[in-house]
């Protein structure tokens, strides 16, 4: 599928206070180095706040994790979960139109889009609410034919179905997600044939399901101030300071509020003056876990201030001896970084690591912080005999051939 960005742009981008905050927690939980791993939520929150993903927006995710720009194109075209057109303001629609979906009536689902929406896949509605398109498959192929619309799933769908809730949503009202035609989750049509010891006692909605209730962001636009920002690690050594220092990076998430959702046609749920079914609460609050205790933020292994384990320290150089250092790469198992750390401990040489004894390997098995056990798992110091006497191993055979090329 060609994707391209749109034809026409903003001429910036900028998160909001709020959401540059939580971006800047996000990159935090990568090691120094490896921010760009922060790429696809940092996008995300980009098109979430701002609908679609812009130029000016991928250029200044990019900057912000020191990538090319190319490279956060890359990611950005690849992924059809990514819209890098501007989209309804209300909802994008998305048809999975693979094979289980297509069988099961997904040709009558995109008929109702073309009819309600627009003509083409990508065009906006009149009114500039509602766009559309068919993707493809979207994993949810027991329950087809099936439509992501925001961060939901709407399965077992029909055309009447969907006209219906095109038209929810057009009026301000968000239809609960999950199974259209009354399945818990993916079990046969005709209800369970195995672990029916299940079916009592479980909660009135699946777990997507109950979680996309309590949340109730399915469609909304993320500007920030909606959803808290939640970095219980940014107090723990982070390297970033919030855009805005006002902002609790502490808070807890807010309790679902006052929008209005109606029951399905013909299913009949009891309505309280929140807007949502008592009995889906009550089961919620029943069967939601004990919150778990984050996790302490990933960080670079530290060099240890003192000899650690047991074994013998080997002879060790202060600086390489004649024409410089061996490529240390050529033994399978070391690389630049790998390499880098051999030389700061003092290990420069292939008949340095040949002399080592298994006292000694164990030493430095235990020594080299972030590579423990690397020196015997990968048999250095038979590699290192060869190469000191100037045979090649099978390994440095190819990393030479990959030298010269």
């Amino acid at each position: 599928m060609l994707r391209r960005l749109h034809h026409e742009q903003p001429e910036s981008f900028a998160f909001t206070s709020e959401n540059q905050a939580w971006a800047e927690a996000q990159i935090t939980k990568y090691p120094e180095g490896r921010q760009a791993s922060a790429i696809i939520p940092l996008l995300w929150r980009a098109q979430e706040q701002e609908g679609w993903l812009s130029r000016p927006a991928i250029e200044h995710v990019a900057q912000m994790l020191d990538m090319d720009f190319i490279r956060a194109l890359e990611v950005a075209t690849f992924y059809f979960m990514f819209q890098l057109q501007p989209v309804g303001s209300v909802a994008h629609i998305q048809v999975c139109g693979t094979t289980s979906c297509m069988i099961c009536g997904a040709e009558d689902l995109v008929a109702v889009c073309r009819e309600k929406i627009a003509g083409q896949p990508h065009a906006l509605s009149a009114d500039g609410k509602f766009s559309w398109e068919e993707v493809e498959c979207l994993g949810a192929c027991a329950n087809a034919p099936m439509a992501q619309i925001g961060k939901d799933y709407y399965e077992d769908l029909t055309a009447e179905q969907m006209a219906w809730i095109i038209d929810e949503l057009a009026a301000g009202r968000v239809p609960t997600p999950g199974p259209q035609n009354g399945r818990y989750a993916s079990e046969p049509e005709g209800g369970l044939t195995s672990l029916k010891e299940f079916e009592s006692g479980r909660t009135a909605h699946n777990a997507s399901v109950a979680l996309a209730e309590q949340m109730d962001d399915t469609i909304k636009r993320i500007d920030g101030s909606e959803v808290p920002v939640l970095a219980p690690w940014h107090e723990r050594g982070a390297r970033h300071q919030p855009a805005d220092p006002a902002v609790d990076l502490n808070e807890t998430p807010v309790e679902v509020g006052e929008k209005t959702r109606y029951p399905q046609p013909g299913k009949g749920a009891e309505i309280d003056e929140t807007g949502i079914a008592k009995q889906e609460a009550q089961a919620f609050e029943k069967g939601k876990p004990e919150p778990k205790a984050e996790p302490a933020p990933m960080q670079e292994p530290q060099e240890p201030d003192h000899e650690q384990g047991e074994g013998v320290k080997p002879a060790l150089l202060s600086e390489a001896r004649g024409d410089g250092p061996d490529d240390l790469k050529h033994i399978k198992g070391v690389g630049p970084k790998l390499e880098k750390k051999l030389n700061d401990l003092g290990v420069f040489h292939f008949d340095q690591i040949a002399d080592w004894s298994p006292d000694e390997v164990q030493w430095m098995d235990e020594n080299l912080v972030g590579f423990k056990g690397r020196v015997s798992r990968d048999g250095w110091v038979e590699q290192a005999r060869k190469l000191a006497a100037g045979e090649d191993t099978e390994f440095s055979a190819r990393a030479k051939k990959g030298d010269d090329d």
